[in-house]
């Protein structure tokens, strides 16, 4: 008899295990579905474009040519009035407010209310372009300076021209020199995670393509 409550006692101790087991492999899968749900769905990693050559660096460091390609193309398209400065401008300011700083928009905001003001806008269609032999690949050190891991100045050479209908009223050199932020703030309506702060300096105005020097514009009213 002593041998068969021997056996049922071992029996019992040997399920009590295993639920002591299972309890544990349950509680590790909750662990681990936890972090799974927790971690990130997207990661965005710089890649440098001239892929010609092989790029080794850490997943969170943003290559300065990436940081020029973001300027480039956020700023080309905050100065790109198609049909009519007075509704491209702001409607611009709007749809780009992500990818700029609250300073800077407002600062942009002033600039916009002083050329309606002005009758700048008017009617007015505006494009920027990259001057030829001015972009990143031709002298990298001038285009992106680096402050810190947080903070870059991109000095941007390009061509800004105006029509008003279709004759030409203005076409300008000018060197933009603007200060990129860090910022993963929104995801969702900004996948780059930087931003622009306006002007390091005032805007200087090239004296031709080929012309290394550029002279300031002394006030925000005279900038291209």
């Amino acid at each position: 008899m002593s041998r068969f409550k021997n056996e049922v006692l071992r029996l019992d101790a040997h399920i009590r295990t295993l639920r002591i087991g299972a309890s544990l492999l349950v509680m590790l899968a909750l662990v681990m579905a936890i972090g799974w749900w927790s971690a990130p769905r997207d990661l965005t990693i710089h890649v440098p474009p001239d892929l010609r050559s092989g790029s080794t660096r850490p997943w969170w460091d943003v290559p300065p040519e990436s940081v020029y390609a973001f300027t480039f193309y956020v700023w080309q398209q905050l100065q790109r009035w198609p049909t009519n400065g007075d509704d491209d401008y702001p409607r611009n300011l709007h749809v780009l407010s992500p990818y700029l700083t609250p300073a800077c928009q407002a600062f942009l905001q002033q600039d916009y209310e002083y050329r309606r003001n002005s009758g700048e806008l008017r009617r007015r269609v505006r494009g920027i372009y990259e001057i030829p032999g001015r972009g990143y690949g031709d002298n990298p050190t001038l285009r992106v300076r680096s402050v810190s891991t947080r903070e870059w100045v991109v000095n941007l050479d390009v061509t800004a021209d105006e029509y008003y209908a279709s004759e030409q009223v203005k076409r300008a050199l000018v060197r933009y020199p603007l200060k990129v932020l860090r910022s993963d703030v929104d995801p969702q309506r900004n996948p780059f995670g930087l931003v622009i702060d306006c002007y390091e300096g005032a805007p200087q105005r090239i004296a031709s393509p080929v012309d290394p020097a550029a002279t300031p514009v002394p006030a925000l009213e005279n900038t291209p």
